[in-house]
Order: structure tokens, then sequence, then C-alpha cells
């Protein structure tokens, strides 16, 4: 069973479960160009020294654990991330090695609310606010198109008929 579904009680059923919106991988492509980039100018100038191959393994060490550090790890994060709306509650977990989760019930939300800036807008993602009825107002940053998300939970909240959302598994 994948996540979330060895979670789920009896009779819940997803209604979103989404990963962080996909602006969050440039960086590690953009980290891998870089590195993939930086590899082959070594190669290239290099190419005529005596001590070439010393010189090559110590850039692929390097660029090793660039890619480790700058690429896999973030892809990584966003893969595990997990933001999930059920009939009866609220899931979020995270984490590679170290999982941690936030699990709130329906009933105890108060209020939904969503913070987008220009950037968000134009990728069609933003902050989703969730009041609850004891704790702090929890943020929850980088949501694929947050206003969905936003409606389709406050119907549930409300008790509404819901339609499934499109999963991003």
């Amino acid at each position: 069973m994948a996540y979330p579904d060895d979670q789920l009680g009896e009779g819940e059923q997803v209604l979103v479960h989404r990963h962080p919106h996909w602006k969050l991988l440039v960086g590690p492509v953009l980290a891998l160009l870089v590195v993939l980039a930086g590899f082959g100018a070594l190669v290239l100038f290099t190419e005529s020294l005596a001590w070439r191959t010393p010189v090559l393994a110590v850039g692929g060490i390097l660029g090793f654990v660039l890619l480790l550090w700058l690429v896999l790890t973030p892809l990584l994060r966003w893969r595990t991330t997990h933001f999930v709306v059920t009939n009866h509650r609220l899931m979020i977990r995270e984490g590679v090695f170290t999982r941690s989760g936030v699990h709130i019930p329906l009933g105890r939300i108060n209020s939904v609310r969503s913070s987008r800036g220009l950037l968000d807008r134009l990728l069609g993602s933003g902050t989703l606010i969730i009041e609850s009825a004891s704790d702090e107002p929890l943020e929850f940053d980088d949501i694929p198109e947050v206003n969905r998300v936003q409606s389709l939970l406050y119907g549930a909240v409300e008790g509404e008929p819901h339609d499934h959302y499109p999963e991003d598994r």
C-alpha cells in the first residue's frame, strides 16, 4: 500500500493527495546542469595535463557530493512530502529518514485561507493557512492549485458534497 492508503480509517477516502509545487525542483535541475557542465569543462581543460587522472578523480568525487547535496536531497525531500485531504482529516507528512506529520480532524478546522505572491499566481501555487480549534495557524507553502484545494477543503469542513481532486502521486 502506498501512502496515504495505509493511514486511512474505515470509510475514509482521499480527496486530495499532492506533493509540493514543481517549482521547488527548478533549483535542483539547474544544479544538476551546472555540475555536469562543470565536470565536462574539467574534462576538456585537463586533456593535455600529465596529472589529468587525479584531477578528474577529485572533480568526480566533488561532483558526486554536490549532486547528492544539491540534487538528490531536495528531490527526495519533495517526493516524500505529502499533503493529503480526506473526507475525515487533513494530513501532512514530511521526511526522508525521519518522518514527521500532522493530522488535523476536519471538525477541528476553524478557517482555511490562502496567500499567493506574484510568482505563485503565475505558477498556480500558494500558501495554505489552516486555523484549528486550539493551535496557532499552520502554514503550508507551495501547495499546487491552492485556490482549488482551499475550496475543496472548506467544502469538506462544512460537510458539503465533494469531488475528488486529481492526484499527484
